[in-house]
């Protein structure tokens, strides 16, 4: 369920809550990816007090290869194997499985793919993907899709628009015939793609909206296309999904991209980012974006970010933590990707504050140009 608390005046923004049987999501939120039941490096305790992640990702097609089905069955699902007690999202897959296309094919039954672990043959069909995912216990489940490559060219586009739609219908089908196996709800969210064509994603918008599930989900974004493109297609699709549904905008992105989308009435996001950008030696602050390799920092005593949201950008110098990075030390990668994990969910409840005092427009027009300077 999910209650709309306010909105901006002068935008689509608005803050809401969506309730879960693993606790209350306050929106707009960033989901931290914990792919394979880990936020890559990060401890569960750290998620909850340094970075205070109120959901996480789990990736139906990583956790199906590895620890499979067997082993997620007998723990009880992901929340007791992994012990955390706050909500789960997972993806359906779909994304991973189009990311091996030399090694996939599509038919109207199913995904069929090559395991990158071992090369085995698996198919994904949304039967399966829904009964995979009721296994995990996922809060939030979603639905098998293609997700068409960019650029990709029209006639493409139509038969994935075509083939996301049949699989919508089936998955929709299952869940209905199917319970929860641990004792908690589970929502299940559809996928509007369509490309970068507008009336294609038109066409998907009022299909996922027709099923009348507990929230939308936009995929297919974030795969190249210019940030223009993607946020005139957040505009299209938002005006036919329902207001009084989460948006769900899969694989988004940078500070700003979250900023903008949020103007538009985006409601939730996920992103690698934070993580893997962190790893690398990025760092997102309020003052714009750091690499922490760069000579500058050699010798700079300075905390990470002296105003930054978790203890460790207080606690360790931009010194150290260029030192460890360049080292490969794990430690290194640590402390920055909780840096920015924790920047990001600051970032989003910021974005909350400012909607509900009516300041949100002045505010985000500020920080979208702050989070995007290099320093």
């Amino acid at each position: 369920m999910f209650k709309i608390k306010s909105r901006d005046k002068d935008t689509k923004a608005r803050t809401g809550v969506l309730l879960t049987a693993h606790g209350d999501i306050p929106t707009p939120i960033f989901m931290p990816v914990g792919t394979a039941g880990t936020v890559k490096g990060i401890l569960q305790q750290d998620l909850i007090d340094e970075i205070d992640a109120k959901i996480i990702l789990g990736n139906t097609y990583h956790l199906y290869l590895r620890p499979g089905t067997g082993i997620l069955n007998r723990a009880g699902g992901l929340h007791r194997f992994i012990n955390w007690p706050r909500p789960i999202l997972t993806d359906s897959g779909g994304y991973q499985v189009f990311s091996l296309s030399e090694n996939r094919k599509l038919t109207e039954e199913g995904a069929v793919f090559k395991s990158h672990i071992d090369g085995s043959t698996h198919i994904f069909t949304p039967e399966n993907t829904v009964d995979i995912q009721r296994i995990i216990g996922a809060d939030i489940m979603m639905v098998l899709d293609e997700c068409a490559p960019f650029p990709c060219d029209r006639k493409y586009a139509e038969k994935s628009v075509v083939l996301t739609h049949k699989w919508l219908e089936r998955a929709v089908k299952r869940y209905y015939e199917t319970e929860p196996l641990w004792g908690h709800d589970q929502l299940l969210f559809p996928i509007v793609q369509g490309s970068t064509f507008d009336d294609l994603r038109k066409i998907s918008a009022e299909k996922a909206a027709s099923v009348n599930m507990a929230g939308n989900a936009i995929g297919g974004l974030s795969v190249g296309e210019p940030a223009e493109d993607m946020y005139r297609i957040i505009e299209v699709v938002n005006e036919i999904l329902p207001e009084d549904k989460p948006r769900y905008l899969m694989g988004v992105g940078t500070p700003a991209n979250l900023l903008e989308a949020i103007e538009r009435g985006i409601d939730m996001f996920d992103c690698v980012m934070p993580t893997r950008n962190g790893r690398n030696g990025m760092l997102f602050t309020s003052e714009g974006i750091l690499n922490i390799k760069n000579k500058k920092w050699a010798d700079d005593f300075s905390p990470v970010d002296p105003s930054g949201p978790s203890a460790v950008s207080r606690y360790y110098s931009k010194a150290y933590l260029r030192h460890l990075i360049i080292s490969g030390e794990i430690l290194g990668s640590q402390i920055a990707s909780i840096h920015n994990l924790a920047f990001y969910l600051m970032l989003v409840s910021e974005a909350r504050k400012k909607i509900e005092e009516g300041n949100f427009r002045k505010w985000k027009e500020k920080m979208t140009i702050k989070v995007s300077e290099r320093l």
